[in-house]
């Protein structure tokens, strides 16, 4: 059975991961927070981008910085310097501390070192994990823990761990699909911006990691858009109009970004073709890509007015995986049953 502060530090770990979904690409998303004696909460840290440090070491960097008042790795980014450092000066300060991990810790030492290795050098107390790591590459940290007297304790809010990781085991075998869309407090979904610059550029960052777009041809019609990741200094995915008709004005400007395919087509079997998919646009394009989406991205902006339009021209009902408030509401979601 575990504490509220365990389940907490989980939660808590969860949380920060679903700030970083389909960013990690094709990593999966996944939080940690270390856990002082006491039960308190010492730091907390998220897996950001594929290649970057994992969130085990974003969380032991700075709870280290928390106990030992030295900031000398306070602000590094790379990954081998912060186990480097850990491993020859942590004097035995993580000897009472847990951590909470969405994942298993990795056994794998590819583009950053293994994670399991570096706690075991640190000699930490427990760990509790939502999930076990099914991978083979990465897999068998728990025996490395173990082996160094850590107890690990697995199954710890399993099944929103289990959420969390869907997007990864999915595009491992076939493409990820999910469909985003912005609207205001009255439903309306047109008449121009809806979301906030802080929404767009998340948008634009998950373009970035994306690659296929597919959008309906009335909206490009009516919008002209880019479909780029301008914002983020991104690349911009290839893009599948879902149209019946090809006539389409060639000076739209996204058919004029280098290094991009673009399919016109009446189905959507293009998608197959990819792995990481993002379907934008209104209730139609929704209706259209039902038998596809596997999640929802909803982006609900404090307004009202300003558009006709709304995104419900059918009943669905969702469940909720991810709330985060912001300048805007940001919702993860997927279809009920």
């Amino acid at each position: 059975m575990n504490t509220a502060a365990e389940l907490s530090a989980m939660n808590l770990a969860l949380k920060a991961a679903w700030d970083y979904q389909l960013l990690t690409f094709p990593n999966p998303a996944v939080g940690a927070v270390c856990i002082g004696a006491s039960g308190e909460i010492l730091s907390i840290g998220a897996h950001k981008i594929a290649g970057g440090p994992h969130a085990e070491v974003y969380a032991l960097r700075d709870a280290y910085t928390l106990l030992s008042n030295d900031t000398t790795i306070a602000s590094v980014e790379d990954s081998c310097t912060i186990h480097d450092y850990l491993s020859k000066n942590h004097n035995g300060l993580f000897n009472t501390i847990s951590m909470a991990v969405t994942l298993e810790p990795c056994a794998h030492s590819g583009k950053t070192p293994s994670c399991a290795n570096l706690i075991a050098t640190l000699g930490m107390q427990k760990l509790f994990i939502a999930c076990a790591d099914t991978n083979p590459i990465a897999s068998n940290g728990r025996a490395q823990l173990e082996q160094a007297g850590i107890e690990c304790h697995f199954s710890v809010i399993e099944k929103k761990g289990q959420q969390l990781l869907e997007p990864f085991l999915k595009w491992q075998v076939k493409p990820f699909v999910f469909f985003k869309w912005a609207q205001r407090l009255d439903g309306s979904v047109d008449g121009g911006i809806i979301s906030s610059m802080q929404s767009r550029e998340h948008v634009h960052a998950l373009r970035d990691k994306c690659d296929l777009i597919v959008i309906g041809g009335n909206t490009v019609r009516t919008d002209r858009p880019t479909l780029d990741a301008r914002l983020v200094g991104g690349k911009a995915p290839d893009v599948l109009i879902y149209s019946h008709t090809a006539d389409f004005d060639q000076s739209i400007p996204l058919f004029r970004v280098d290094k991009r395919e673009v399919f016109v087509d009446s189905t959507l079997d293009k998608i197959q073709s990819y792995k990481l998919v993002m379907i934008e646009g209104g209730a139609s394009m929704m209706q259209a890509s039902r038998d596809v989406c596997d999640w929802y991205l909803g982006y609900i902006a404090p307004k009202i007015g300003g558009g006709k339009a709304t995104i419900g021209h059918h009943q669905e009902d969702f469940e909720v995986m991810s709330a985060r408030i912001q300048e805007d509401i940001i919702l993860w979601m997927k279809r009920k049953g």
